[in-house]
Formats: C-alpha cells, sequence, structure tokens
C-alpha cells in the first residue's frame, strides 16, 4: 500500500475516476455535486495497492482547520485498511501545515469508522446530495 499526494494531471484522474465510481455510480451523487470548484484549491491524495489505484481523499483548508473530503476506495479493496491510510495521510499533511485540526461531513454510515480513528461528532445530521451526513472534527 501506498499513499501520495497527487502531483499531476495522470494522477488527478485516476483519482477523479475513483470518485466518480463511488459517489457518482455507487451511490447515485450527481457528478456535477462531486467534482466541484473547491478540486482546484485542494490537496489531493491517492491510495495504490500493487501499483494499481484504488483510493482518494482531499483536503480543503479552512479557518486554521483541514477539511478532509471526498475519501473513496473501491469496492474490491476495501477492508483492507487503505481508508484509515489516506485520513492519516491527511491529518500527517494538516498538522505539516501547523493546521489545528481536522474536520469532515461524514456520511452517518460511516461515522463509527471515524469515531475509531479518533473522530468526535458535533451538529446535527443533514443531508448532502440526499445521502445523511454529520459534522466530525478531531484535534490535531
Amino acid at each position: 500500500m501506498q499513499i501520495s499526494l497527487v502531483t499531476g494531471p495522470q494522477e488527478r484522474a485516476a483519482a477523479e475516476e475513483i470518485r466518480l465510481r463511488v459517489f457518482v455510480g455507487e451511490q447515485g451523487v450527481p457528478p456535477e455535486l462531486e467534482l466541484d470548484e473547491h478540486d482546484a484549491d485542494a490537496d489531493h491524495f491517492l491510495a495504490r495497492l500493487d501499483g494499481r489505484p484504488v483510493g482518494t481523499a482531499r483536503m480543503l483548508r479552512r479557518d486554521g482547520c483541514g477539511v478532509l473530503g471526498r475519501l473513496a476506495v473501491l469496492p474490491e479493496t476495501r477492508g483492507a485498511g487503505l481508508g484509515a491510510a489516506l485520513v492519516r495521510a491527511v491529518e500527517q499533511r494538516a498538522r505539516e501545515e501547523g493546521l489545528r485540526s481536522v474536520e469532515l461531513h461524514a456520511q452517518t454510515a460511516v461515522r463509527a469508522f471515524y469515531e475509531r480513528l479518533g473522530y468526535e461528532a458535533y451538529g446535527e445530521e443533514d443531508i448532502e446530495a440526499g445521502i445523511p451526513h454529520i459534522w466530525m472534527r478531531k484535534a490535531l
């Protein structure tokens, strides 16, 4: 398993393809909501397994915090620890930049995954792209 910061157009295309397959193909998120205007300002991460791109995440910055989003792992590679490795990579990047915490808008179906990684929910559940979500935060 290898996690790296996306640095070129081929890696960016691989990350976008993973997001489209997971969020649009599996979950029915409209493509215009998935690939959004925030992508240009984000750091993107790519997970590879045996050299093959299989997972991605992005990090935005807001008010001194990192905002983790668009975490996606291809279905055939789930359960191999890639999601947790991507979260740790985002957290490390946030630490390197001196950010005080990482926040995320988690689908409620995966809330326990983030809780196991030290995130705490706050606020009320809401709906994004037709899917229930909750805001979560972890101090660094």
